[in-house]
């Protein structure tokens, strides 16, 4: 029987406009959200109906009460047309918005949207939590009270994790559930009570605490974490993250995100009062921002800082090795862009230079406050490229006590004297100026270059005697400003020739890439010229083309007369395209000795470089791997090479290992350097093996270990262990072993328990994983998607 009780003109509902990539939602379904309570028509159900005198409708078997916006079911139903009174006996049903409240017997005002159920099972649909209660108190559409409940954040049928409390508050407007005295149960088992849990209904975000991080190190002893989480607003929010830590103290962190129109950024940092260990203050902050300004302008800074050089050492992050961190750069930038050929940025930079004790003194780097930058290019103008790019910059040396060594090499160091400020200031105005011709056929190009680098030094000298040049024996002069003009003129040329072949039985497109740079620089005398920011650039597959064998700001630039050779075969999937290998090798041909050094190297004498060599390959779909190196062809020996290789063979399983090995760049230039005193070998030799692996359905191992063949030492070992639970909960154990010095290592172990829907903000302390093991996959299960239309009753 059917039967409809009230009346009301349904208007027409407006369009609701959708997000990009928002589920597209027909307005009339939303039409409840525009109508009076008075507005809205019943509809009424059942098996058998009546009405009494005084206006009751008596509905039996099978009985409904259905309204656009509220459902109520039951055996009998006694509903009042003029309050909108139901009350329920046997089987009773309430669903809004997709929420679901069962018991034996209830009562709900659909006008006023307020009830009560005994014994009532409930599910929230859009979300999927569920549970049991003895009373459930509906005090509107977005209120709701259980006494004496059982909640679980989790769609399973049997979920892992609960909340029992003697009373649970429900508001949906605000996304908050609220358990007074509650205890938290995990497999039966209650791990957790506290008078006050908050915890998310949806999957959105909300103020409240995190999940917590057991652990332990060698350095700081036991810890324990709890963040919590405050949503101020849409556009902001604050993480403050407690740590303690047995051996040291209470360490407070916090990071505050924000976003408004047109600027966006982060403010993060520790601070511990007194450390147990040192009795100092320990502190570190990091502020990111970027604000676009208009009319072409933006502005950026990155602030880092920290209290000590062994704050890194001390207090690392779980799963980041950030003990290796030796300097820490700050940068404020003011951008412009406003022109289509024009751009340029005013900045400071500046370094915090963390030292080793038990290692060799590092020197600070320049700080550059300011700098100032103009550049401007145009490509294509009637078939020439030319672009200008101009530097202003001064450059500041932090005060550090050290010796003269420290900046210009001696032959013994215990015969340097020490001074309170051993660093030049200065100033240096640069321009590189430059005009080229690209000529691009189908199949070949050729593209002559030509450019001039201008560029003025004003230095200032603090009061020491530089150290005679241990190579030359020179004691280099100290003019306090001097100019350089150097051309230089390049020709770049290259070829593609292409055929149809097959590869592992496959079809493929076979390339033969030559390429020939030619190069050449006059000689310029620059050996009284200070070195602000310049460098010998690693020789690589890139370098090699390069107009200069140094990098940084030009501070040195080389004489050339060399042309450099370079070929590379593809092998590409005649379908796809995919490139499953590719060869590749070059060498560079001298015309003449290099005469431009940097201070304390030796000039190259030979006649040709090293040998670049490099390999990839795509073996199957699922297995990569990796050659590169760099070979002296006069000894034969190498001065780089890496290898590795990676397998994947299905979702969570993956093993990789890497090898690689560098020489020191001293050897390099300089290989009897070997015999100085005080020489200290700085090459290096590493291999790394790394992967996840499943031992069991649900149980996966994961790990990382970096040993160096050079120090015969590990440098960092990552071994875990995963426990995937069958629904809505995942378990880690970590144990990390990683060196803070060239003597010291430090020693974690770190615990935790994944409960999903319980708590789903914030960044897990887990996830760093990613960033010491490439390609790693969290083995968390998802919840599984719903929404307020997931249930229709």
């Amino acid at each position: 029987m059917f039967g409809l009780v009230s009346t009301a003109q349904a208007q027409q509902a407006s369009a609701v406009p959708s997000e990009v990539g928002a589920l597209i939602v027909s307005p009339k379904l939303r039409l409840h959200t525009q109508l009076g309570e008075d507005e809205m028509t019943s509809f009424l159900i059942a098996d058998k109906m009546e009405t009494d005198e005084d206006g009751k409708v008596i509905l039996t078997g099978d009985a409904e009460v259905r309204r656009i916006d509220s459902v109520v079911k039951g055996d009998h139903i006694d509903y009042q047309r003029e309050t909108g009174q139901v009350n329920v006996r046997g089987n009773g049903l309430i669903m809004r918005d997709g929420n679901i409240v069962r018991g034996p017997e209830l009562s709900y005002n659909v006008n006023a949207e307020t009830g009560e159920v005994n014994d009532p099972n409930f599910w929230l649909g859009a979300d999927g939590g569920s549970g049991t209660a003895e009373r459930a108190e509906i005090f509107s559409r977005s209120q709701m009270r259980l006494n004496s409940a059982r909640y679980a954040g989790c769609p399973c049928e049997n979920p892992p994790w609960y909340i029992t409390s003697p009373k649970v508050d429900f508001d949906f407007d605000e996304n908050e559930g609220v358990a007074r005295n509650a205890v938290l149960f995990f497999k039966g088992v209650p791990i957790l009570a506290s008078p006050y849990l908050s915890f998310p209904l949806r999957k959105e975000r909300k103020s409240g605490f995190l999940l917590p991080t057991y652990g332990g190190s060698s350095n700081s002893g036991l810890e324990f974490t709890l963040p919590y989480y405050f949503n101020l607003a849409p556009n902001y929010d604050l993480t403050v993250t407690p740590r303690y830590m047995a051996k040291r103290g209470l360490q407070l962190g916090a990071e505050f995100r924000y976003l408004g129109r047109g600027y966006n950024g982060q403010l993060s940092g520790t601070y511990l009062n007194r450390d147990k260990l040192t009795d100092d203050r320990r502190w570190m902050y990091w502020w990111q921002h970027r604000h676009s300004l208009g009319g072409g302008f933006s502005a950026y800074f990155d602030v880092r800082r920290v209290s000590d050089d062994d704050y890194f050492r001390d207090f690392t992050t779980f799963g980041l090795n950030e003990a290796t961190i030796d300097a820490l750069p700050s940068i404020a930038r003011l951008n412009w862009s406003g022109s289509p050929y024009w751009r340029a940025y005013l900045q400071t930079y500046t370094y915090q230079t963390l030292q080793d004790r038990t290692s060799t003194y590092r020197r600070p780097q320049f700080d550059k406050v300011p700098e100032f930058y103009v550049r401007g290019a145009r490509y294509n103008w009637g078939g020439f490229d030319v672009a200008t790019d101009n530097y202003a910059t001064k450059f500041t040396m932090p005060k550090f006590r050290s010796r003269v060594v420290d900046m210009f090499p001696a032959q013994n160091l215990d015969s340097r004297p020490t001074f309170p400020y051993q660093a030049y200031d200065g100033t240096r105005l640069s321009s590189y100026n430059s005009i080229s011709y690209p000529i691009v056929r189908p199949g070949w190009y050729l593209t002559p270059k030509a450019a001039l680098h201008l560029s003025q030094y004003t230095t200032s000298w603090n009061g020491f005697t530089l150290a005679r040049d241990p190579i030359t024996g020179i004691v280099p002069s100290t003019p306090h400003t001097q100019s350089r003009a150097v051309p230089l003129f390049s020709l770049d040329s290259g070829m593609t020739f292409e055929r149809e072949t097959t590869l592992f039985g496959n079809n493929s497109i076979q390339t033969l890439e030559p390429r020939i740079y030619y190069l050449y620089v006059p000689y310029r005398d620059q050996s009284a010229i200070p070195v602000f920011d310049t460098s010998i650039a690693t020789f690589n597959f890139s370098q090699a083309f390069d107009e200069n064998l140094f990098s940084g700001g030009w501070d040195r630039i080389a004489n050339a007369n060399q042309v450099t050779v370079g070929l590379t075969t593809r092998w590409l999937d005649e379908d796809t395209g995919f490139e499953r290998l590719s060869l590749s090798a070059a060498q560079r041909i001298y015309f003449e000795d290099q005469k431009v050094t940097l201070p304390g190297t030796r000039p190259r004498t030979n006649t040709k470089s090293d040998y670049l060599v490099g390999a990839t390959a795509a073996l199957t779909d699922k297995l990569d791997v990796r050659f590169d190196a760099q070979f002296n062809p006069e000894n034969r020996d190498r001065n780089r090479m890496s290898a590795g290789f990676r397998w994947r063979p299905q979702r969570l399983a993956m093993l990789a290992a890497s090898y690689r090995y560098e020489r020191d760049p001293s050897q390099i230039s300089n290989p009897s350097v070997v015999n100085e005193s005080w020489y200290v070998d700085r090459s290096r030799e590493q291999i790394s093996v790394y992967g996840q692996w499943p031992l069991h359905s649900k149980l996966y191992a994961l790990g990382r270990v970096d040993y160096s063949l050079q120090d015969k030492r590990s440098t960092q070992s990552v071994l875990g262990l995963e426990y995937r639970g069958d629904c809505c909960w995942a378990a880690r154990v970590v144990y990390q072993r990683y060196a803070v010095s060239e003597q010291d290592t430090n020693t974690a172990v770190f615990f935790q328990l994944e409960l999903s829907g319980l708590g789903s903000l914030g960044t897990d302390p887990m996830g760093m994983l990613s960033r010491t093991i490439y390609g790693y996959q969290t083995v968390t299960p998802p919840i599984p998607e719903k929404t307020t239309f997931e249930r229709y009753e």
